[in-house]
């Protein structure tokens, strides 16, 4: 950014993943000023590190009702199927502007689409670039925004949304009672300093919340941002109880936990406990191929019962070339000691999706007006109780296609009004002062969600985690008020209230449904409704 403090645009994107790219991308085509704000560098996004693929019907042996069937089950009940079925129909023409964008899709000898299985799936329908289908998808897309001159900004971390109600309470005129966006405050690493950024309409595309767990799949990057600026506008979160913890995921023990994409049991690998013996099938028909909340509680049973801590992924007795279909997870298998030729893959569960977030609507309009999310931080009601694997990808570039109409019909209706933005006001205290007292509370947050807000929980160790959430909410917020903010300050700040909204949320749940098991409420309920978790106080 330059210079200037302050600078306009038409539209803000936060965050640089496959939903705020591909949203940039069609509003930057219609004519309007587009900003992306990314926290890291512009490649580091959750899309980055999608192995598996993107689901979609695109064979003659598919169809639009078995991929919506697979889904609902999947979704164990709280999905919504007019929202279903209205993504998963519009999933083929997504694909084509994919491949049209220059996302070269895995094919077999005769030219056809390679397509993967993965668990929950009755067909195959996973579109892959071997396995790294979320980096080729990611590159074309930022080939594609930099064409079209958006501005892409990084190591700039979005800490607030500046809105009409918060303007007011500050003495700012404002036309009309009506709350709505008018801006955010950004922290600008590279310079050390907060930013002004204005703007009508903006989109939260800042992905999930792994990071608030001890173990997770997820980025550095992914510690819930967008939820808790949303929350602390105002804004109810939906369903954010249901947390997928993938199954598979390398086990190390410098806690290392690299993803082991689900499409390598697509291909044949099988789960097998301390004595080499498959397990799955005891769980569920589908056995290795269950969902993916299956899945993870059957191994976090084998591990107790057996007092091991992980299961090994049977990858020798594939059919299949493991080197050429999976590079990816090849290479960094052998970089962490395992051939996985040679020799199955030790593997646990580790926190990896967030499928709740904020609702919205299937234009990924929200609650306040001028507000947009899009991808993981959003919940649009697609993957209910459980997300049916790879049905991410699709559901980020079809809301964004819907999204990108929606918010320019909304830009070229609004009535422009000039407003000077409030200043930011920061804190005396250097951050630094306080770094360890930081790095003592995430250490406690990330062991605290990890051990009572798990793959299995109970009410009292639910209680007992929101007794210590709160007492460290207590303590980040008085420090934030004080403090000179920084990155890490800003990211404790939000996985402490991303937390509490996840334990609050599951708490209201008094049902085992989906990615949500409990001890004390084993059972469903005959009418399931989705959470809502009203905003926490700023």
């Amino acid at each position: 950014m330059s210079a200037k403090r302050k600078k306009e645009y038409d539209f803000v994107i936060v965050g640089s993943g496959i939903a705020g790219l591909s949203f940039a991308l069609k509003v930057a085509q219609e004519g309007h000023r587009v900003a992306i704000f990314t926290k890291k560098d512009k490649a580091e996004s959750n899309t980055n590190y999608a192995q598996g693929g993107i689901a979609a019907v695109t064979s003659a042996g598919d169809d639009l009702d078995k991929h919506v069937r697979d889904t609902l089950e999947a979704g164990d009940g709280l999905c919504d199927p007019k929202v279903v079925e209205e993504i998963l129909r519009d999933g083929p023409d997504r694909i084509r502007d994919l491949i049209d964008l220059g996302v070269a899709f895995s094919s077999l000898e005769d030219g056809s689409l390679s397509l993967g299985k993965e668990g929950g799936h009755s067909e195959r329908r996973v579109l892959h670039v071997k396995d790294l289908t979320g980096k080729a998808i990611e590159d074309a897309l930022l080939a594609s925004i930099a064409k079209e001159g958006v501005d892409l900004f990084e190591h700039f971390f979005a800490i607030d949304l500046i809105t009409a109600n918060k303007a007011r309470k500050l003495g700012v005129r404002i036309k009309g009672k009506e709350d709505h966006v008018l801006g955010l405050y950004l922290y600008d690493a590279n310079n050390e300093r907060v930013v002004t950024v204005s703007a009508p309409a903006i989109l939260l595309a800042t992905g999930g919340a792994g990071q608030t767990y001890l173990y997770t799949t997820n980025p550095s990057i992914a510690t819930g941002d967008g939820i808790a600026m949303a929350s602390r506008s105002g804004l109810s979160v939906t369903n954010l109880e249901f947390i997928q913890f993938h199954p598979t995921a390398f086990h190390s023990l410098e806690g290392d936990r690299f993803l082991i994409t689900e499409a390598v049991r697509g291909e044949g690998a099988k789960l097998i406990d301390s004595k080499g013996r498959p397990f799955l099938k005891k769980y569920h028909p589908l056995a290795d191929l269950a969902p993916r909340d299956v899945v993870a509680r059957a191994i976090d049973r084998e591990m107790k019962r057996s007092g091991s801590p992980f299961v090994r992924l049977d990858t020798p007795n594939m059919k299949v070339d493991f080197p050429k279909r999976f590079p990816n997870v090849y290479e960094n298998c052998l970089n962490r000691g395992v051939n996985p030729v040679e020799t199955p893959i030790p593997v646990v569960p580790a926190a990896h999706y967030t499928c709740g977030g904020i609702p919205t609507k299937l234009n990924c309009s929200t609650q306040l007006d001028g507000l947009y999310a899009c991808g993981e931080v959003a919940c649009t009601g697609l993957h209910g109780a459980n997300r049916l694997a790879s049905n991410s990808l699709l559901e980020a570039v079809v809301m964004a296609h819907r999204g990108a109409e929606a918010v320019c019909e909304f830009l070229d209706n609004r009535q422009k009004e000039r407003i000077q933005l409030p200043e930011w006001v920061d804190g005396d205290v250097p951050a630094s002062d306080e770094r360890v007292v930081l790095s003592h509370n995430l250490d406690e947050l990330k062991r605290t969600m990890w051990d009572y807000v798990g793959i299995v929980r109970s009410t009292r160790r639910l209680e007992r985690a929101q007794s210590r959430i709160k007492n460290l909410g207590r303590e980040i917020n008085e420090y934030y008020w004080n403090a000179r903010v920084d990155l890490s300050l800003l990211e404790v700040r939000n996985l402490v209230c991303v937390a509490d909204l996840i334990i609050r949320s599951a708490l209201r749940r008094k049902e085992s449904r989906g990615l949500h098991y409990t001890l004390d409420y084993p059972d469903l309920v005959e009418t399931p409704e989705n959470t809502v978790v009203r905003s926490v106080k700023r």
